[in-house]
This record gives structure tokens, C-alpha cells and sequence, in this order.
């Protein structure tokens, strides 16, 4: 190889050896998992919101860095492109000429300078350079081209993964947010201790719902599966859709006397434990007093909840928790009350 040559070949070399650098492999971010409607783990999904919150950090974290990552090796790949594209310029008055000449002459060229030669030995000379000036320069352009052609496929490819990994890392954000949004909702970390389920079952759609989305008046016409009162069809709907989600422990929901809901069948008290009432006391009874706030809470629409009130605090649609204080602190019961 000559001298020339192996001084043009270089920054090929390089140009080369850098795509095969930055064109490695990328690594692969997890798409987030669905919880099961069900609010149980499926596979390693888990099942606490706070564990969802958690990992929703962690997987935003994780494509915020690989992001940053793609964008630095997409700087690379533009620098690359833009060196091929140097060196395509600086090749191009020679290229242009050996074109034209082989674009006028052909290979002929060489046969027409051996008719001007002298000696034989001086044509063959000649011959040979000129061969090997055309071969060399088209080489030249060859490589030079494929090395821009790979560069700037390459950075098509990464432009495209920044903007998925920019979109990626933007979804995380969102679900991020919506995952404290929905801790916040069922009553934050420090009401709820973290133990609540991130999900909950979808509660059917209660009777009495109008077309705008209201709620028909209703009276007590269904008998009370809890004592030997009556309560209202919604009432009624919503106890049955309740422990169907598998909130099976004591409850009771008609009680005569009294201004507020109970006595005219429109609400229900659901006790922590199997009979009776007492206060939550570990972790299983305030889980499932949070649960099952948490199933009321977010099926209010389908089920027609005016409010809920659960260990010191009250829930209405409009405004969200706040302190309660009454005759009871609702500490060993989470109340229903129905439209």
C-alpha cells in the first residue's frame, strides 16, 4: 500500500472503529407493569401503592439516565457525520476531475497515452498510474461515502430512540405523579400508614344513576341483610358490591334514631373484625380498614358514595379528606353514607 494511501486511510480507520463504539447495543427499559384489577401481584408487580410509588421512581430514574446516555452518543454520531462529510468535500475537486476524465475517456485514456509514449516501458508507467490514480480515488470515495452513509443511518436510528426514550422517560414522569396522586386520594403515606392496596376491584354501577350522572331519590324499600330494618336499593347494591370485593367481616347498616344516614337506609358501618367493633390494632385491621375506604373511594361515581369516614378523618367527592371529630372516631369502623 502506498504512503498516500495509508495517510487517507486513517481517519477512515477511525471513523469506523468509532461507530463500531457507539453503535453497540442499547440496554433495554422495562415498560411499567399494570397491576391486576384485582390489586394482587402479578409476577413481581407489587402490591402496596407506596411499593408502586417506589418503583415508578426507580424506573423514572433509570430511563432519565439512559436518556441522558442516548443523547450524548447522538452528539457523537452527529460530530461523525459531519467529519465524513469533511472529508467527502476534500475529496471532491479530485473525484470531480478523475470523473470527468473517465466520463470522456473511459479506461481509454491509458491506451491513448500509451500511443504518445516513446518507449514501451514509458507507456506501461503511465498506463499503471492512471490505473491506479482512477482506482485509488474511487476507493477513496467509496469508503468515504459508506462511512457517512453508516454514520447518518446510525443517528437516524439514535434520533429515533432519544425521542422513544425521551417519550419513555416523560410516561414515568406521569406515572410518578399519578401514583401519589392516587396515595393521596385514598388519604396520603402518614394516614394510611403505606398500607393500602394499589388497586382495588371495579364496583357495577349502582341502580338509581341518571343520564347527566346524578342520582335518583331513593327510599327504603330493600330489606336490611344486617338487621331487620330497610335500606334503599343503592344502599343495598353497594353492601353486596362491597363484599364481593372481598370485604367480608362484621357490618351493619340500618339503625332507627338519629339525624344522619342510617336511619333512613343510606348508610352502612364496616366493622375491622369478624363481629363486633374495636379499634385497629396491627396491621391487618388497619389494612383493611385503608382497603376498604380505598374500594369506596374510588368507585364513589359507580357506586353513588356521598361520603366515607375512616379513623378520624372524612371523605367527600368535593373536597377530599379532611380531620373528622364526632360521637365516634371511626377508628374501629369505616362508615358509609350513600346519595
Amino acid at each position: 500500500m502506498t504512503a498516500p494511501l495509508r495517510r487517507w486511510l486513517t481517519p477512515v480507520v477511525a471513523v469506523f472503529a468509532a461507530l463500531a463504539i457507539l453503535g453497540g447495543p442499547t440496554a433495554a427499559i422495562a415498560a411499567p407493569s399494570t397491576p391486576t384489577p384485582s390489586g394482587h401481584e402479578e409476577d413481581d408487580e407489587p402490591k402496596l401503592l407506596t411499593d408502586v410509588i417506589e418503583l415508578r421512581n426507580r424506573e423514572y430514574s433509570k430511563a432519565k439516565t439512559q436518556l441522558e446516555k442516548s443523547k450524548k452518543r447522538q452528539q457523537q454520531l452527529a460530530l461523525e457525520v459531519r467529519r465524513a462529510q469533511d472529508e467527502l468535500a476534500a475529496l471532491q475537486p479530485t473525484v470531480s476531475q478523475i470523473a470527468a476524465q473517465s466520463y470522456r475517456t473511459g479506461r481509454i485514456g491509458a491506451v491513448a497515452m500509451l500511443l504518445e509514449s516513446d518507449a514501451p516501458d514509458s507507456f506501461v508507467r503511465r498506463a499503471a498510474a492512471l490505473d491506479e490514480l482512477n482506482m485509488v480515488n474511487a476507493q477513496k470515495l467509496a469508503k468515504v461515502t459508506a462511512a457517512k452513509n453508516r454514520a447518518e443511518q446510525a443517528k437516524l436510528a439514535l434520533d429515533a430512540e432519544v425521542r422513544e426514550q425521551q417519550k419513555l422517560t416523560n410516561d414515568m414522569a406521569r406515572e410518578s405523579r399519578e401514583a401519589e396522586k392516587a396515595l393521596q386520594l385514598v388519604g396520603g403515606r402518614g394516614f394510611t400508614g403505606g398500607l393500602v392496596d394499589a388497586t382495588s376491584p371495579v364496583a357495577r354501577i349502582g341502580p338509581g344513576r341518571t343520564a347527566d350522572g346524578g342520582w335518583r331519590p331513593e327510599s327504603r324499600t330493600e330489606n336490611d341483610p344486617t338487621t331487620s330494618g330497610t335500606i334503599t336499593p343503592r344502599t343495598l347494591h353497594a353492601y353486596k358490591e362491597v363484599r364481593r370485593a372481598g370485604f367480608t367481616r362484621f357490618a351493619g347498616c340500618y339503625r332507627p334514631g338519629g339525624p344522619w344516614e342510617h336511619p333512613k337506609g343510606k348508610a352502612c358501618d364496616w366493622s375491622l373484625q369478624r363481629s363486633g367493633f374495636a379499634p385497629w390494632h396491627n396491621n391487618d385491621t388497619r389494612m383493611y380498614g385503608n382497603n376498604l375506604a380505598a374500594f369506596l373511594i374510588r368507585n364513589a361515581d359507580r357506586l353513588g358514595i356521598y361520603y366515607v369516614i375512616w379513623n378520624r378523618q372524612i371523605w367527600f367527592p368535593a373536597t377530599g379528606w379532611k380531620s373528622y371529630s364526632g360521637p365516634s372516631n371511626h377508628t374501629d369502623h369505616v362508615h358509609m353514607s350513600m346519595l
